[in-house]
């Protein structure tokens, strides 16, 4: 060790290496002490990052858990309720007709079937005859027996409910071709102002109701 020493620092004593020896060492040292935690740095920040990322694991399944037990539930119950309340389906049992069985005098617009629609299936089942007197109404009671009558021209005609219509704002029965001839309704026209007087008007029971001319009613 002291030849090594002595020859590396040649022309010093061997004091003088010695130190200079025990300096360079001492520094060598201190240079691996402090060097030695910078290469455990790295493995310290990712065991406290894994730590980190376990807790925040734990916790979020600890937030999720309540939140699932909390969700409400919407089984087939509630599905079909849902349905049976849509909007379409209020607005139209609020808007459905009911019969009326009164068998007052009602004014308003008559008009007539298109020729589309010959032969086809009516409300009572029957086919819409163009030469027939079968007629439509949307509360008349089906088989109710009516005076229709034109209030310009004072044309008038007698006919059998057995269809549904018309669904235009105004229009209070519709009528074969034939019978809308019969009072002065020509395809120029179309439409009338109307006076429909029942005859009779079938009830649920069974029984027949003689119809009340009230000329003076409006529908």
């Amino acid at each position: 060790m002291e030849y090594a020493v002595t020859h590396k620092y040649r022309g010093t004593s061997t004091r003088a290496a010695l130190m200079r020896a025990g300096v360079q060492t001492r520094l060598s040292s201190v240079q691996y002490a402090s060097f030695k935690p910078r290469a455990r740095r790295p493995q310290v920040m990712l065991q406290i990052f894994n730590l980190n990322l376990l807790a925040t694991i734990l916790l979020l399944s600890i937030v999720a858990v309540p939140a699932a037990a909390c969700k409400p539930h919407y089984g087939a119950g509630a599905s079909d309720a849902s349905q049976d309340e849509t909007p379409s389906r209020i607005a139209t049992a609020a808007t459905k007709p009911q019969p009326d069985l009164s068998g007052r005098t009602r004014f308003g617009d008559a008009s007539f079937y298109a020729k589309e629609f010959a032969g086809r299936e009516m409300a009572d089942g029957s086919k819409m005859d163009p030469h027939g007197d079968n007629a439509a109404s949307k509360t008349l009671p089906l088989g109710t027996r009516a005076r229709v009558t034109n209030i310009d021209s004072g044309q008038s005609a007698v006919v059998t409910i057995q269809d549904r219509g018309p669904y235009v704002k105004g229009r209070i029965v519709d009528l074969s071709p034939s019978t809308a001839q019969k009072i002065g309704i020509t395809q120029d026209n179309g439409v009338a102002k109307v006076r429909v007087t029942p005859i009779s008007v079938p009830l649920p029971d069974g029984s027949t109701k003689p119809g009340i001319e009230t000329p003076d009613s409006k529908p």
